[in-house]
Order: C-alpha cells, then sequence, then structure tokens
C-alpha cells in the first residue's frame, strides 16, 4: 500500500501524535515531563506555531497546532522530535543506545469545527482514557492543566480555539468518549485520513490527492 502523503497545508489544524520506540516509557519522571514541555516552550519560541492543546503520556504525545504556512507542521516536528531526543540521551546519559521515537510522527487535519473540538477533547482526556487519573486537572502535562492552573507565562504557549470552549468542558472530559467517535479518531490517526464531515473528507482527499487514506475503508462516513 502506499504511503500517504504527508498534508502540510498553512492555515490547517492538525493533530499529532508520536510514540517512543517500541513504545517503551520514556517519561519516567517529573524531570522527563518537564524536559518534553521546555523543548515545546522552545520550540514555540522558534516557529510560533499556534499551539491549542497537547498531552505528555507516558510512551507518545499528542499536539493539535494551527499552522500558519505551508511546510511549517514539518519543520517543527524535525526540530522538536531531534532536539527533545538530543537533550533527552544527554539527561539519561543514553547517547548511542538508539532512536527515542518510534519513527516519523503521524498527522491528520481537521475541520474547524465541532470535529475540532471532539479532537480537542480525545487529546486531553487521554490520562482518564489511561485510567491514570481520574480528574483532569490532576495530570499536569498537559494542556488542560495549564491552561486552567498554569501561570500566566506558561498561558502564552497555548493559543485561543478558533471555537467556544463549553462552560462545563472539564465535566465533559470525565465522560467516556463513543465508541463511534474512537473509531473514527483512530482510524484519521492510523491513516492520516481528513477528520470532518463526509464533504469535508471527500473534497480534502481529492483536493490534495489523499486516496491512500481512504483506501480499504469505502466511502468516508460522516464523524460526529
Amino acid at each position: 500500500m502506499a504511503r500517504t502523503p504527508r498534508l502540510d497545508i498553512g492555515e490547517n489544524y492538525y493533530h499529532i501524535i508520536n510514540r517512543a520506540n517500541a513504545r517503551l516509557q520514556i517519561f519516567n519522571s517529573k524531570e522527563d515531563y518537564e524536559l518534553f514541555e521546555e523543548v515545546l516552550q522552545d520550540a514555540w519560541d522558534i516557529y510560533q506555531s499556534n499551539i491549542l492543546a497537547y498531552c505528555v503520556m507516558p510512551n507518545h504525545f499528542h499536539i493539535v497546532i494551527k499552522t500558519k504556512q505551508d511546510g511549517e507542521m514539518s519543520q517543527l516536528m524535525k526540530w522538536f522530535t531531534q532536539t527533545h531526543a538530543s537533550r533527552w540521551h544527554a539527561k539519561n546519559k543514553t547517547h548511542g543506545s538508539g532512536s527515542l521515537y518510534q519513527g516519523r510522527y503521524k498527522s491528520f487535519i481537521i475541520q474547524d469545527d465541532l470535529h475540532l473540538l471532539t479532537v480537542l477533547r480525545y487529546v486531553e482526556r487521554n490520562p482518564l482514557t489511561a485510567k491514570l487519573v481520574t480528574n483532569p486537572l490532576d495530570w499536569k502535562y498537559s494542556s488542560v492543566y495549564r491552561r486552567y492552573n498554569g501561570k500566566e507565562e506558561q498561558k502564552k504557549l497555548l493559543s485561543p480555539w478558533v471555537i467556544e470552549e463549553p462552560s462545563d468542558y472539564l465535566d465533559l472530559l470525565t465522560q467516556p468518549m463513543s465508541p463511534k467517535e474512537i473509531e473514527k479518531l483512530e482510524g484519521s490517526e492510523q491513516k492520516s485520513t481528513p477528520y470532518g464531515d463526509e464533504e469535508y473528507v471527500l473534497d480534502t482527499v481529492e483536493r490534495y490527492g489523499l486516496l491512500a487514506s481512504t483506501r480499504n475503508s469505502g466511502r468516508p462516513k460522516t464523524i460526529l
């Protein structure tokens, strides 16, 4: 099967995920998580990408961004992953022991309506899905904690959402997502399928030559 082209068109929203090599745990301490956030802050200082959400998990991370120009996401992620890997190895004295990440990051483009809210919720409730916490604010290494409990300087990393945050958003994060939502999100994550309603998916696939992202899945269905 042909590899899906990496879509990196400016003025669009993207979900990004990358996992540790062999899915091993690479975030083992408070210092490991803080190192990730420091490198993310440094990346933002350089590229000024709009970061809407992120979440660092024991063996992977999620980021949701809006890019300003073509190729920005690739440049940002190349700098970020290389810099984070280098600093992680230096901290743990493991230079020469192999790759930190399993390979190239995965990403998919998101329609900027309620589908974007679904992705943001998916990312920010990851610690609850993994049963690491029961309260979203108990996981300190994510945008939801930074947005609600971070210092003013820390909050500058995060960009405003294009959609209104629900007034009961924290309660919403404690509610499980539907099997259909999870299935569609994981499908987009695995195959880089555009995430949105049927018209948006079909238009985006045709416009950017992303047929491989829908192969073996039939006609893209409406995503709730």
